[in-house]
């Protein structure tokens, strides 16, 4: 049979989970040392590739593993609430800790008042959603870069983006007003996968478990 495949983020997360993997006793030498590859196996410790890792971007791992073309995926929560649907959130992996906040200017009562509000985000639906949960009428503008720039610019009453420190939003004179979630990176899993390579994926999650409880 085929080894697994899973899809992971570049980046911050696809160190932690290569890490992880380690831990677990696998060979990741060749994800470690990938120069321009972007899929490569995972050894388990007699030499047999056991899984086959995918370095994508965050939203195309939701989109791979949603496809099919990817067993599992490893993606951050905030990924999975913007753009995810149809798979198994099975596991969270406690590491990519962050939070999902609403921010705008130090000072500034976002609430009060009558009139309609403007949320500038990288994350549209995860603003809507959190306004609608309030019952709060906005306008959502989506931003690609520095989201913190729509309320300096007057473009934005606030903001909605990911919080790790706070320090960029004080430095650009904005606070915390309310936080939304907290976030961390989560393992996901293909729905037809689940059913026809249950064995295989629940072994994983079960050694995956039993190394976050040895962790002191």
């Amino acid at each position: 049979m085929k080894p697994l495949r899973i899809a992971l983020t570049k980046g911050r997360l696809e160190k932690d989970t290569v890490g992880l993997f380690e831990k677990l006793g696998y060979d990741c030498s060749e994800v470690k040392n990938k120069g321009r590859r972007l899929i490569l196996p995972i050894y388990d410790g007699e030499g047999n590739t056991t899984f086959e890792v995918v370095l994508a971007k965050a939203a195309d791992v939701i989109t791979y593993v949603e496809h099919g073309v990817c067993d599992l995926g490893v993606a951050g929560k905030d990924t999975i609430m913007e753009h995810g649907s149809s798979f198994y959130e099975v596991l969270d992996l406690g590491f990519g800790k962050c939070r999902f906040a609403l921010a705008g200017p130090v000072g500034k009562d976002f609430f009060t008042g009558y009139k309609s509000r403007t949320i500038a985000s990288k994350y549209p639906n995860v603003a809507r959603a959190f306004f609608e949960s309030k019952a709060m009428d906005v306008r959502v503008i989506k931003i690609e870069g520095s989201v913190e720039l729509a309320p300096l610019l007057g473009l934005s009453d606030a903001i909605v983006d990911i919080v790790e420190t706070g320090s960029t939003l004080r430095e650009n004179g904005l606070e915390v007003i309310e936080t939304i979630c907290e976030i961390s990176a989560r393992m996901i899993v293909n729905t037809a996968a689940m059913k026809l390579r249950k064995a295989e994926i629940e072994a994983l999650i079960r050694q995956i478990e039993q190394a976050k409880e040895e962790q002191p």
